[in-house]
């Protein structure tokens, strides 16, 4: 029913927004979520995830996120699927709209995380599901025996240009800075690869091609010099935008990020926002499930604040 009236509504279903209906429901709470795609965020794209507490052996992004999503859906919690166009808070209530269905509720928490961002260059947009991809763990086994070009120096792109060493016969890794910020680890994997040719302080140009991808043009920033690398594929990782479409801007800081404090509440009371759509987000799963924990039991004791009154 349109005039039902929830105890929290939850914008999005990764890791911060299955956690907190989780949690609204071991506290009692009436909860919907809603999620735009499918439940699991950016998290199903990882190919192994070994620093989750609880699994001695690395899990594959989408089994960890099934079983959240088990999980929370065990629990009685329902995830609908809709895109949040727009939120306001009328008197004591919040009014979020999808496309096509308006949801009521006494507190809500945005947990709608984070887009891949985009290189903006030439060819990106054309190519795009025709060379260029933004996940080598759905596309890596495309290129076989192929070239790959991974663009990005961050643990995401480390991680699956060590993916595509599986498939790929050359990976070339193309970063802007003169080192890595990806963790130790993942570094030592990659060097580790004779598969794996690297080049530092260069950046794309353009991405080249007819039908599909068959190039990319660098420029390499310290000497200027341009050069051509042929390639059938362009992965691409250079961090990612906050998914803030809806959010009303006041809440929003320089970087498209929701300013939140301690317990994860915004400057609108009753308002929380968790995970990577955060400010001073750490892009962590078990961070983004720490912070859904915090937002849904703030959003609890400010439900109660209200009722008392």
């Amino acid at each position: 029913m349109e005039d039902k009236i929830y105890d929290v509504v939850i914008i999005g279903a990764g890791p911060a927004g299955l956690t907190a209906g989780i949690y609204g429901a071991r506290a009692g709470l009436d909860i919907v979520i809603i999620e735009k795609f499918a439940p699991g965020g950016q998290v199903v794209n990882s190919y192994e995830i070994e620093n989750y507490p609880g699994f001695t052996e690395p899990i594959a992004g989408w089994d960890l996120m099934a079983k959240m999503e088990e999980q929370t859906r065990r629990l009685g919690v329902p995830i609908e699927s809709g895109e949040v166009t727009s939120m306001e808070k009328i008197n004591d209530l919040f009014h979020v709209n999808t496309i096509d269905k308006k949801y009521f509720s006494r507190a809500a928490i945005i947990a709608s995380g984070a887009q891949n961002r985009k290189l903006k260059v030439a060819g990106e947009e054309e190519f795009l599901g025709r060379g260029v991809s933004y996940c080598a763990t759905c596309d890596g086994a495309f290129y076989k025996d192929k070239v790959t070009v991974v663009v990005g120096g961050g643990d995401v792109a480390l991680e699956e240009a060590f993916f595509l060493t599986k498939f790929a016969s050359k990976v070339y890794i193309i970063h802007r800075r003169d080192k890595f910020r990806g963790t130790d680890i993942l570094q030592k994997r990659v060097f580790g690869s004779d598969k794996i040719s690297i080049l530092y302080n260069s950046v794309v140009k353009e991405i080249c091609g007819k039908e599909k991808v068959a190039s990319v043009r660098i420029e390499n920033i310290a000497t200027g010099q341009e050069s051509v690398i042929p390639t059938d594929g362009l992965f691409i990782f250079v961090g990612y935008d906050p998914v803030n479409s809806f959010v009303p801007p006041q809440l929003l800081n320089k970087n498209g990020e929701i300013k939140v404090n301690m317990d994860m509440q915004t400057e609108i009371p009753g308002l929380f926002a968790a995970g990577d759509v955060r400010s001073n987000s750490r892009r962590q799963i078990v961070m983004a499930a720490a912070d859904g924990a915090t937002a849904l039991l703030a959003a609890h004791e400010y439900i109660n604040n209200i009722a008392c009154k």
